[in-house]
């Protein structure tokens, strides 16, 4: 058993049926990071990207392009700018460059697959709501994600790609935040995986229904 298929309802995660008042036992103090303002930039980017860390090493050229994606959710941050608005109380002008680390695959000209590392950078120029006047301030984090389903090789382990681009923006904090608990959850056992031939057949129903 686990969360997804226990059919226990009292002490488990899932769908609340009927009062959601009923069971609330406590108030608790949980440490976690709050999210004030969220935005979401889906592109196609055209980018040049030379290889590092190339392996293997000192691939025959050239070089053949075959796919390329990001190795990482968490997108690096530079060049933040964080202006309020004045004539809009509660908004901020965020722009900002994120940087994307990304894998790039290819194969040499003696046909040997090699892979090489690298990143393209976004610019973002947005409208946020970043709370002002706390000892602890928020920060923007990005989770990103590319896929490059194009590219070719201009020479110098370097590439063009086309780049599907999908960046999440995020005001943040790490916060003490007072919630509402049931209580502590009930954890199930877990549920040994089986190929016995014979499973599914022994939970039909003897007779006929």
């Amino acid at each position: 058993m686990s969360f997804c298929n226990n059919n226990s309802a009292g002490g488990c995660p899932g769908n609340i049926n009927g009062n959601p008042l009923n069971g609330l036992c406590e108030k608790v103090c949980i440490q976690t990071t709050k999210i004030f303002d969220a935005c979401m930039l889906q592109t196609s980017i055209d980018s040049t990207v030379t290889l590092t860390d190339l392996s293997p090493a000192n691939p025959t050229q050239p070089l053949t392009y075959v796919s390329g994606a990001s190795t990482s959710s968490i997108g690096t941050i530079t060049a933040l700018t964080v202006t309020p608005i004045a004539d809009r109380p509660g908004l901020s002008r965020v722009t900002t460059t994120i940087s994307i680390p990304i894998q790039i695959a290819y194969t040499d000209a003696n046909g040997v697959a090699g892979v090489g590392t690298g990143s393209i950078s976004v610019s973002q120029d947005v409208i946020m709501c970043v709370p002002t006047g706390s000892v602890i301030a928020p920060v923007i984090a990005a989770t990103v994600n590319m896929a490059a389903p194009r590219g070719t090789y201009v020479g110098d382990n370097t590439f063009a790609i086309t780049s599907c681009v999908t960046i999440i923006l995020k005001v943040q904090a790490d916060v003490n935040l007072l919630i509402p608990s049931y209580g502590y959850c009930k954890i199930p056992q877990c549920t040994e995986f089986s190929q016995d031939a014979c499973q599914g057949v022994f939970d039909m129903p003897l007779f006929p229904v």
